[in-house]
């Protein structure tokens, strides 16, 4: 922080609301800005309060004045433009790290292994089932939005039952496949 005499004793006396509180308003509204950057993931918290305060004190020294009050809301909107400022500044930082590519790209093999797994004991599992019960699944998972919906209402009117009744037995089946598919898996 580099605040002249002039920029330090306004800043004080604007966060004081001219009562001397001896610095402690001070180190209050540091705190809080501190936490609000730690609450929002940034590495260097502190120094982005100090950066925030400074900003605050430059403009009272260039100004004599800021209008806004309650001071911290004030502080805490230079802070929202400081914040961005340190996170466009930390994307353009970013540096490739390829031991952690690495490990990201196993993670990523293992888990799509698991899911493949996963997969073919639930296709396993489905050919068990009675051939009405995996036609009522799989049509009852087909499509996406609106086109899947207008599926399970036909659904629905070919077996003659309502769509709460519907969404309860493919709920029933998929129970049974769940618990079919976690003792596989053990």
């Amino acid at each position: 922080m580099s605040f002249t005499t002039l920029s330090w004793n306004r800043l004080l006396e604007w966060l004081d609301d001219g009562v001397d509180s001896c610095g402690h308003s001070y180190l209050q509204m540091r705190r809080r800005l501190v936490a609000y950057f730690n609450r929002r993931e940034r590495p260097f918290a502190d120094e982005l309060a100090d950066e925030t305060l400074t900003r605050v004190a430059r403009t009272l020294e260039q100004e004599g004045r800021i209008v806004m009050t309650p001071p911290a809301r004030y502080c805490f909107t230079v802070a929202r433009f400081v914040l961005l400022e340190d996170a466009r500044h930390q994307r353009r930082l970013v540096r490739f790290n390829e031991s952690r590519a690495r490990r990201s790209m196993l993670a990523k093999t293992t888990a799509d292994d698991q899911q493949q797994q996963r997969l073919a004991r639930l296709d396993g599992l489905l050919g068990t089932l009675p051939p009405d019960h995996r036609h009522l699944i799989v049509e009852y998972y087909q499509g996406s939005g609106r086109c899947k919906i207008e599926r399970r209402r036909a659904l629905a009117g070919c077996l003659g039952i309502s769509m709460n009744a519907l969404a309860i037995r493919a709920h029933r089946i998929r129970a049974l496949l769940s618990v079919s598919v976690a003792s596989a898996g053990r």
